[in-house]
């Protein structure tokens, strides 16, 4: 079953706004209030507040569990602009839009939640043996011309 909230007229661009929507695509609920909860974002505080009346319609509407929720769509759509003017020079003006929009969150609990299995870690070589290789790797392919470039000027007038 699936549930919705919407936040309409919010007062942040929507593509400030889509920025945490499509981090919290697909989350399972407890992973996205933590994911909005500890984003530095204005628009994460929005759209927290849309995740939990989305989470309390489907507490008291729909009797279903938050346990099972996943975070099915995360929509953010465009507003209605307020327009304002500024002035500038020569007495003409120009306009400021002050964008508004519209925060869609849908939840369900037909998605079955993944958890990742912990994978055996790669063993990767030390940077120490990668050193020493590359060092010795770059003294092979030095020809003779280059290692006298080192010696100083007296030193090849002398030989």
């Amino acid at each position: 079953m699936q549930v919705s909230s919407t936040y309409r007229y919010a007062k942040i661009s929507a593509f400030k706004a889509r920025e945490v929507t499509r981090a919290i695509q697909g989350l399972p609920v407890s992973a996205a209030l933590d994911l909005v909860a500890f984003s530095p974002k204005k628009a994460a505080a929005l759209i927290g507040k849309t995740l939990k009346s989305a989470l309390a319609n489907a507490e008291n509407n729909a009797n279903l569990k938050v346990d099972g929720l996943v975070v099915k769509e995360a929509i953010v759509g465009e507003g209605p602009s307020m327009r304002r003017m500024m002035t500038r020079a020569r007495g003409s003006g120009s306009t400021i839009r002050r964008r508004s929009s519209h925060i869609r969150i849908v939840l369900t609990d037909e998605i079955e939640i993944k958890k990742r299995e912990k994978s055996a870690k790669k063993k990767r070589p030390s940077t120490a043996k990668k050193t020493a290789r590359s060092k010795a790797a770059k003294k092979e392919k030095r020809s003779p011309n280059e290692e006298s470039k080192g010696e100083t000027g007296d030193q090849q007038a002398g030989s």
